[in-house]
């Protein structure tokens, strides 16, 4: 499975931004699509995920201001955010797991098999 991010850039406090993540070699039909988020100098940490049959997963910290979803025909999940502020400031990452569709699992970065190269957010206030 290869993943393709885009979508990243400038932008200030209060707007939008729409990351895409586009895949290959397998259908995300089939797997569990998560985005996780690096600010400098911190850990890698979960954004939110989408299963194979569309549950919806997020991290506290962006619940109710970004929106997962994804596009069958073209084989891309998008990570659409709302109501940037500066701690949104990061490299976002898309991720494929193969496994099952549970909360206890697809908050951890080992249950992701496979990553795209990373996307620039910036958020200015």
């Amino acid at each position: 499975v290869q993943l393709q991010a885009s979508g990243g850039g400038l932008v200030q406090a209060g707007g939008s931004l729409r990351l895409s993540c586009a895949a290959s070699g397998r259908s995300l039909t089939s797997v569990v699509s998560g985005w996780f988020r690096q600010a400098a100098n911190k850990e890698r940490e979960f954004v939110g995920a989408i299963s194979h049959t569309g549950s919806k997963l997020y991290a506290d910290s962006v619940e109710g201001r970004f929106t997962i979803s994804r596009d069958n025909a073209k084989n891309t999940v998008y990570l659409q955010m709302n109501s940037l502020a500066p701690e949104d400031t990061a490299i976002y990452y898309c991720a494929v797991s193969i496994g099952g569709f549970h909360p206890a699992r697809v908050g951890r970065r080992s249950s992701y098999d496979y990553w795209g190269q990373g996307t620039q957010v910036t958020v200015s206030s």
